[in-house]
């Protein structure tokens, strides 16, 4: 498998739009030109997406990563989160974070060992009253 990782640019629009369901068109536009979304392709064919939010315009945090089934466990996931520390280490960002639903212990496994440390917890933040767990990598 012949694995690459980037940025994603406009034309990428159309695919990005039927990974991410979180946000409207526009939005996503915009943050394509912002360098807030990172693509795994693999053989020309979009396999993983990671969406890059900033808390307080400051703070990266991963807001979304998805890999395709088939391709889980391939090393796509890891490849999109190390792509966006070398990005964050070269603007000085001494963090990356990112959370998972409560309920969702294989995400949660992955991000311990993707090398994130737990930080906490908030109560009833999602629906249903599920819990999200917060992970901090340092760069």
């Amino acid at each position: 498998m012949q694995l690459e990782i980037r940025f994603g640019e406009a034309a990428d629009l159309p695919a990005v739009l039927s990974w991410d369901k979180h946000f409207d068109r526009e939005l996503l536009q915009w943050k394509l030109t912002r360098q807030e979304v990172v693509v795994a392709e693999a053989d020309g064919q979009m396999i993983g997406y990671l969406r890059l939010e900033y808390i307080w315009s400051t703070v990266p945090y991963i807001g979304l990563i998805l890999v395709s089934e088939p391709y889980r466990k391939k090393g796509a996931g890891k490849g999109m989160v190390s792509f966006v520390e070398e990005y964050l280490r070269e603007r000085s960002h001494p963090f990356l974070y990112s959370s998972s639903q409560a309920n969702e212990a294989e995400p949660q496994s992955w991000h311990r060992h993707a090398g994130f440390n737990e930080t906490g917890i908030i109560a009833g933040m999602n629906e249903g009253g599920i819990g999200e767990v917060f992970f901090r990598k340092q760069l």
